[in-house]
C-alpha cells in the first residue's frame, strides 16, 4: 500500500467519522448502537442490533472486554481501526489476540476494511476511558489477570527453588567425592579419576546383581501379604487362565510362575536377568513343572519369548514408594510389545498415597540426635539423613492427619513418563502436635472376576515394602483441624534411571529427598 493510498483511507474514515459525530453527542459510547441495524461479531457468525449488545456478546461468549483491551494498549483511532481490520482478516481467536502486543496489527495495511460498511469501524473512541461505564468491571478484570500472573510467577517459583536445591545437592555429592579422593588417592594409573559406574548398564548390573542375593528373595517370600495376594489372584480365578500363555516379568524364584501353572495355563514364559533363575530351573524341576514352565535369562527386551503374543502377564515390580527401581518399565515394554488385544494384566492398577507423622520420639533420636553427639555439634549430619528416606513400619498411634491419594496408575494405559509427576495434596490435621515427617505408601488391585487388594499402608498388615518414610528436617506446628497443602513432586533420578528424586513442599518449607 502506497503512501497516498494510506492518506486516502485516512481521510476517508475522517470523513466518515465527521458524519457520525455530528448526529451524535459523544456522551456515551453506547448511544451509537441504535444507527446500526446489524453488527457481526467479531470471532463468530452472531450478529447483535446494538452496540451494547454486541460488546456484552463479546464478553459473555468469548471472554473479551473490548473496551478494556483498548484502554489496556492506549488505542487512538487509527490503531483501533487497525485492530478491527487485523482480526476480520486473520481471524484471530480472543485468546490467541490477548497475547499480542499494538506491533502485531500496526501496519498500515489493516486500514484497508476486511468487511464494507464495517459497524465496528465506525465509533469514535477518543475519551474512551473517561466513557467506560463499568470500572468495576474493568477492576474485576485487572484483578483476574493479576491472580493469573501472581500463580504463573508462583509456579516459576517453585520450579526455581527445585532447581536451587537440586543444583546445591548436586555441590554437596561433588564435594564428598572431592572429599574421598583428597583421603583415599582414588585415582587410576593415569591420574584420571575413576569411572562413577552410574551408566544405565552398571546400574542394570548392580540392581540384577543384588536380587542374586538369597536373602531378598527369602524376605519377598516370606511376606504373605504380597505372595499370597498373587496366589489368590491367580488361583481364584484360574478359569480365566485356562490354557492361555502367561509371561512372568521378573520372576525370581518363579513362585509366581508355579502359581499360574496351577490355573491349567497351555505354557508359562518366566523371564529374569538375574542368577537366581538357575535355581528357578532346579525348583521348577523339582515340581514337575518343566513341561508347563520354559524359564529364560535376560533382559526382556533383548530375548527372544518364542512367542507373538501372550494372554496375561503377572510381574512384582513394585519397589519402594512404588516407582524404585524403576522396573514399571519393563512391564510396560511386555505389555505394549507381548500383551495380546484383551489380556490380562496382574496387577492392574496401584495407587500412591501420603499421610502426616508427628512420631518426635523418632523424630528426637534420629534427627534431632546429630545437634549434640556426646557434646558436639554434628548438624551438618541433618542434612544427609533427611534427604534419604527411611523405609520401616510406621507407628499408625503417632499419625496425626488424614491420608489423601496423590496418584493412581492403570498399568493398561501407564506410560514410562508417568514416573514424573507433580501431585498437589492437602491433609487435615487430626491432632494438635508436631508434623515430623510425611508418610507413602501404596496400594495394590487385582480387578478379575475375583477382585484381590493389599496395601502397603501403616493401618494394614505389614509387607516388606513396609513404608516410606520423609522425615522433615524441623518440625511444624500444627492445630487439630488445621489444613496444610503441600505438594509432591516426583522425577527419575538424573544419574541413576532406577532412582528417584522426590521434593515436598508443605508450609512454606521444602525439601528434596533421594531413593538410590
Amino acid at each position: 500500500m502506497t503512501d497516498q493510498d494510506t492518506a486516502t483511507l485516512k481521510d476517508d474514515y475522517e470523513c466518515e467519522m465527521d458524519e457520525i459525530s455530528d448526529d451524535d453527542t459523544g456522551d456515551e459510547w453506547d448511544e451509537v448502537t441504535d444507527t446500526f441495524e446489524s453488527i457481526p461479531c467479531l470471532f463468530c457468525n452472531e450478529v447483535t442490533n446494538n452496540f451494547s449488545a454486541a460488546l456484552n456478546h463479546l464478553l459473555s461468549s468469548h471472554t473479551f472486554d473490548l473496551k478494556s483491551f483498548i484502554i489496556k494498549h492506549s488505542l487512538d483511532t487509527y490503531s483501533y481501526i487497525k485492530l478491527i481490520n487485523f482480526i476480520r482478516n486473520k481471524n484471530v481467536l480472543p485468546d490467541q489476540l490477548n497475547t499480542l502486543n499494538i506491533e502485531a496489527w500496526e501496519s498500515d495495511e489493516y486500514l484497508r476494511p476486511v468487511i464494507e460498511d464495517d459497524p465496528w469501524l465506525m465509533f469514535d473512541i477518543e475519551d474512551l476511558e473517561q466513557k467506560t461505564t463499568k470500572p468495576v468491571a474493568l477492576c474485576d478484570i485487572q484483578y483476574s489477570e493479576l491472580q493469573r500472573m501472581i500463580h504463573e510467577l508462583r509456579a516459576q517459583l517453585e520450579e526455581r527453588e527445585l532447581a536451587c536445591l537440586l543444583a546445591k545437592q548436586q555441590i554437596d555429592e561433588m564435594s564428598e567425592k572431592v572429599q574421598k579422593l583428597l583421603l583415599d588417592g582414588d585415582l587410576d594409573e593415569n591420574n584420571t579419576v575413576k569411572s562413577s559406574g552410574n551408566s544405565n548398564r552398571n546400574v542394570d548390573k548392580g540392581y540384577f546383581s543384588a536380587y542374586s542375593h538369597f536373602a531378598i528373595h527369602h524376605e519377598m517370600l516370606t511376606d504373605e501379604v504380597r505372595t499370597e495376594s498373587y496366589r489368590d489372584a491367580l488361583l481364584t480365578n484360574a478359569n480365566k487362565f485356562s490354557n492361555s500363555v502367561v509371561l512372568d516379568v521378573g520372576c525370581g524364584t518363579g513362585i509366581l510362575s508355579m502359581f499360574a501353572a496351577k490355573t491349567g495355563c497351555r505354557k508359562v514364559i518366566s523371564v529374569d536377568q538375574s542368577d537366581v533363575i538357575y535355581h528357578a530351573i532346579d525348583i521348577v524341576k523339582e515340581n514337575n513343572l518343566s513341561d508347563v514352565i520354559t524359564l529364560k535369562k535376560g533382559r526382556l527386551e533383548d530375548i527372544n519369548l518364542d512367542e507373538d503374543k501372550v494372554d496375561a502377564i503377572v510381574s512384582e515390580w513394585m519397589g519402594y514408594f512404588l516407582l524404585f527401581e524403576g522396573m514399571l518399565d519393563t512391564v510396560i515394554y511386555a505389555r505394549d510389545h507381548y500383551l495380546a488385544p484383551g489380556g490380562t494384566l496382574l496387577p492392574n492398577r496401584c495407587t500412591l498415597s501420603l499421610v502426616g507423622s508427628g512420631d518426635t520420639r523418632r523424630y528426637v533420636e534420629l534427627i534431632d540426635y546429630w545437634s549434640n553427639v556426646y557434646g558436639f555439634k554434628m548438624s551438618c549430619m541433618k542434612a544427609q539423613v533427611v534427604r534419604e528416606p527411611s523405609i520401616e513400619i510406621c507407628n499408625a498411634d503417632e499419625l496425626i492427619t488424614n491420608a489423601v491419594e496423590i496418584q493412581a496408575f492403570d498399568l493398561y494405559k501407564v506410560t514410562k513418563d508417568r514416573v514424573n509427576f507433580s501431585s498437589p495434596f492437602e491433609f487435615k490435621v487430626k491432632k494438635t502436635g508436631s508434623l515430623t515427617a510425611i508418610v507413602g505408601y501404596f496400594d495394590i488391585f487385582f480387578d478379575l472376576d475375583n477382585p484381590i487388594h493389599f496395601s502397603t499402608g501403616p493401618y494394614s498388615p505389614p509387607t516388606h515394602w513396609k513404608q516410606t518414610v520423609f522425615s522433615l528436617s524441623e518440625p511444624i506446628s500444627i492445630t487439630e483441624g488445621e489444613i496444610l497443602k503441600g505438594k509432591l513432586v516426583c522425577r527419575r533420578h538424573v544419574r541413576d534411571i532406577r532412582g528417584l528424586m522426590i521434593t515436598i513442599y508443605i508450609k512454606n518449607t521444602s525439601q528434596v529427598y533421594y531413593l538410590e
